[in-house]
C-alpha cells in the first residue's frame, strides 16, 4: 500500500502473518515486476554470462535457424529475446504484461540496433495471428502464475493458435517436485551494498503453490515494498500431462537448468529447473477450419457537409479529407471485417433503422457529435442504445462524465487521484477576487474537448487577463456554461493511452510526453487549439511527442490511476487520460478522453507506433476489443 505525493513513497509494512496465502492477490503478477524484481532476482536475470548460456542451450535443444520467427512469452526486460537477435536471429518477437519491463526492453532493443517486435500484452489472449511463429519460448520460470489451472492451459491453447504445424514450445520452468521438498522457509540477503531482502516462504493450503513474502529495504530510506506472490509448482509428470491437455504432442523433458549465479546466495524459484518441449500436431488452419465470416461494420463520422465550429473556418478542409482517407486505406487492410461509411446526419437514422439487421456493430468515429455539435457527442451512442445496436467506445453516462472537466475531477478525488487546484465561474457569478488565486493560472472552458477554446492566452498572470479571457470564452462559448480556472502546472505534459477492456484484456500503451524544447522563448508550454489545428502556429510548427522519461514510482502510479478511471467512469474499448505534472514532479489530472482521436498522427496512433503498432494495428485492436466485449456481454 503507497500513498504517493510526498518526496518518497511511505509503504506499509504487515509484521508478522499467520498466513502468507491469504495475503497474495489473484493479480499480484500486475504489479510486481518493476526494478525491485530486477534487484531481488538479479543474480539471474542480470547476469549475461547466464543468459548467454541459456540461449545457447534452448537453441541447440530446439535447432532454431536464423531465418526463424520466435516469440518470447513472457520475456520480462528482454533479456533472451536479445540474446537470440545477438545470435543472428532477425525475426525475434516479445511479448510481457508488465508495463516497465516492455519500456526497458525497448529502450535495449534501440540502444543495440535490433528491430525486436516487443509487445505489452496478456498471454491468454494474444495479440498475434494464427500460423504465425515457428518456436516459442517461456522462460526464466515465467509460467504458472495464474490462481487457476485453467487460465495456464488458456496460455498453451493460445501458444498452439500463434504456432505454425510443427512449430515448437521450450518451457524453462521450476522444478516442482525439487522445490516443495527443499525451499528455504526465511531467508535474507544483501543484494548490494545499500539493499538487503528477506524472504518467507510456504506452500499453498492445497500445496500446489509456494507463496513467498519479500521484504525489501533500503538502508537509508527504509523499506521500500512488502509484497507477496504465488507461483505454481508442476513437476514433470504433471507439465507433461498439461501440455497433452492442451493439444501439444513430443513432450520431451530435457537437462536440468541449473544457474552459476555469481552472488551464491538464495536462488528461490531459478534454482533448479526443468527444460521441457513440445510440438504442435495441426494442419494449417486456413485449410483446416472454415474462413472467419466478415463482420459488417459501419463507421460513423462527423458530417463534411455541415458546419463545425471547432475546425478553422469552420469547415472540413484538405487535412480533413487527407485524414478520414488514411483511416479508410488502413481500415481496407483488415480482412476480418468489411466497412461501410456512415456520414450524413440527415439521413443517419433512417440508414441505421432501414439496415440494422445487416449491421454486426459500429465503430463510433463521430466525436465531432451529432450535426457536429460537440455537446452532441453522447447523442450518437444514445441513439444506438435505443436501436439496440453495439458500437465501439463509451456509453452516453460515460461520455457525459469526460465532457464535464470539474465532474471529472470530482471522480478522481474520490479515488485519490491528485488533480490542480481550481474552481469553477459561473454564469451567474460577476466576480471571481474572494476565490483562491495563484499565478500563473489557465482558464478553460469546463465543458468540451479538441482543446477549442483554449490558446496561449488562456494562461492568465493577473486578474486583468483573467477578466479578459473569460470575456472572450463567453463570447465563443456561449454565457450559459461554467468555466474552468485552474493552476497552470509547469512539469511535463503527459499522455497514457489504454487499448482494451478490464478486466484482463488491455493493453497500456508507452507513455508519451510533449517536447517543447523547440517552442520560442515566451509562449507558455500548452498543446492547445493552435498545436491542433493551426498550421501556420509556432505550436503546430514546433511541438512533438517522445517517449516519456519518467521516474518508475511515477510512471506505475499514473498507470495505475489511469486503470481506476478507465473502470469508475465506464470507459470501453480505448481511451487516453491527459495529466500535468507540478512543480515537484507530482502527476495531476487534467482531463479524461473515452473516444479519444483515432487519426493517423493522433496522440494515440503515436503511442502506438511507439509499441510496434501499425496504424491499421491499433485500429483493428480497437475492433477487436469491442467486438470481443460485444459477444460476452
Amino acid at each position: 500500500m503507497k500513498k504517493t505525493g510526498k518526496k518518497r513513497d511511505i509503504v506499509q509494512v504487515l509484521g508478522p502473518v499467520e498466513s502468507l496465502e491469504s495475503y497474495v492477490k489473484a493479480d499480484w503478477w500486475r504489479e510486481i515486476f518493476n526494478a525491485n524484481y530486477l534487484r531481488t532476482d538479479g543474480d539471474v536475470v542480470n547476469d549475461n554470462q547466464i543468459t548467454r548460456d541459456e540461449v545457447q542451450t534452448f537453441m541447440e535443444i530446439l535447432k532454431i535457424s536464423k531465418e526463424s520467427r520466435l516469440l518470447d512469452l513472457c520475456c520480462g526486460q528482454g533479456r533472451h529475446c536479445l540474446e537470440f537477435a545477438r545470435n543472428g536471429i532477425t525475426d525475434v518477437y516479445g511479448l510481457d504484461r508488465s508495463h516497465y519491463l516492455i519500456k526497458k526492453a525497448r529502450s535495449q532493443n534501440k540502444a543495440e540496433g535490433f528491430s525486436i517486435n516487443f509487445r505489452e500484452g496478456d498471454a491468454r489472449k494474444l495479440p498475434f495471428k494464427t500460423d504465425y511463429f515457428d518456436f516459442t519460448v517461456i522462460l526464466g520460470n515465467s509460467f504458472g502464475y495464474f490462481e487457476s489451472l485453467n487460465e495456464d492451459i488458456k496460455v498453451l491453447k493460445e501458444v498452439s493458435r500463434v504456432l505454425k504445424p510443427q512449430g515448437n514450445l521450450l518451457i524453462d520452468i521450476t522444478d516442482g517436485d525439487f522445490m516443495k521438498s527443499s525451499f528455504e522457509q526465511r531467508s535474507w540477503e544483501w543484494i548490494d551494498k545499500d539493499y538487503f531482502v528477506c524472504r518467507e516462504r510456504s506452500l499453498s493450503s492445497d500445496e500446489t503453490r509456494l507463496i513467498s513474502r519479500e521484504v525489501i529495504t533500503h538502508v537509508k530510506k527504509g523499506v521500500l515494498a512488502d509484497q507477496f506472490y504465488a507461483e505454481r509448482l508442476y513437476s514433470k509428470s504433471a507439465l507433461k500431462d498439461l501440455l497433452k491437455r492442451a493439444g501439444f504432442s513430443k513432450v520431451t523433458v530435457h537437462q536440468e537448468l541449473i544457474p552459476a549465479s555469481m552472488r551464491n546466495q538464495d536462488l528461490g524459484m531459478m534454482a533448479k529447473r526443468i527444460i521441457i518441449t513440445a510440438t504442435v500436431e495441426k494442419e494449417w488452419s486456413k485449410k483446416e477450419l472454415p474462413k472467419k465470416q466478415q463482420q459488417s461494420v459501419v463507421v460513423i463520422m462527423g458530417d463534411p457537409k455541415r458546419d463545425d465550429i471547432i475546425k478553422p473556418d469552420s469547415k472540413f478542409d484538405e487535412d480533413d479529407e487527407y485524414t478520414i482517407e488514411q483511416l479508410k486505406i488502413a481500415l481496407k487492410t483488415l480482412p476480418n471485417y468489411s466497412f461501410k461509411y456512415y456520414n450524413n446526419h440527415s439521413t443517419l437514422l433512417n440508414q441505421l433503422i432501414n439496415n440494422r439487421a445487416q449491421i454486426d456493430f459500429i465503430f463510433n468515429l463521430c466525436d465531432e457529435g451529432f450535426n457536429n455539435e460537440a455537446n452532441k457527442e453522447l447523442h450518437v451512442p444514445a441513439l444506438l442504445e435505443m436501436l439496440n445496436i453495439p458500437y465501439t467506445g463509451g456509453n452516453p453516462q460515460c461520455l457525459a462524465f469526460c465532457y464535464d472537466k470539474s465532474l471529472v475531477r470530482g471522480v478522481a478525488t474520490e479515488l485519490d487521484i491528485p488533480v490542480p487546484s481550481a474552481f469553477v465561474i459561473k454564469p451567474e457569478d460577476t466576480t471571481f477576487i474572494e476565490f483562491p488565486l495563484q499565478f500563473p493560472v489557465i482558464v478553460k472552458p469546463n465543458l468540451g474537448d479538441s482543446s477549442f477554446g483554449i490558446t496561449k492566452d488562456n494562461v492568465c498572470y493577473d486578474f486583468q487577463q483573467i477578466e479578459s479571457i473569460i470575456s472572450i470564452l463567453r463570447e465563443k462559448i456561449g454565457f450559459d456554461t461554467n468555466i474552468l480556472v485552474e493552476d497552470f502546472l509547469t512539469g511535463k505534459d503527459i499522455s497514457v493511452g489504454i487499448i482494451g477492456n478490464l478486466p484482463d484484456n488491455y493493453t497500456v500503451l508507452p507513455i508519451i510526453e510533449e517536447d517543447y524544447s523547440n517552442l520560442p522563448e515566451g509562449l507558455p508550454r500548452i498543446c492547445g487549439y493552435e498545436a491542433k489545428w493551426d498550421p501556420e502556429s509556432p505550436y503546430w510548427k514546433n511541438l512533438k511527442s517522445v517517449p516519456a522519461n519518467l521516474p518508475e514510482d511515477t510512471e506505475r502510479f499514473l498507470i495505475a490511476c489511469c486503470i481506476k478511471l478507465f473502470g469508475r467512469l465506464g470507459c470501453r474499448d480505448y481511451a487516453r487520460f491527459d495529466w500535468r505534472l507540478d512543480q515537484n514532479g507530482t502527476p495531476r489530472l487534467l482531463e479524461v478522453n473515452p473516444n479519444p482521436g483515432w487519426c493517423w498522427d493522433g496522440h494515440l496512433a503515436k503511442m502506438s507506433k511507439l509499441a510496434g503498432i501499425s496504424y491499421s494495428e491499433m485500429l483493428d485492436q480497437i475492433l477487436a476489443s469491442a467486438e470481443s466485449r460485444i459477444k460476452t456481454t
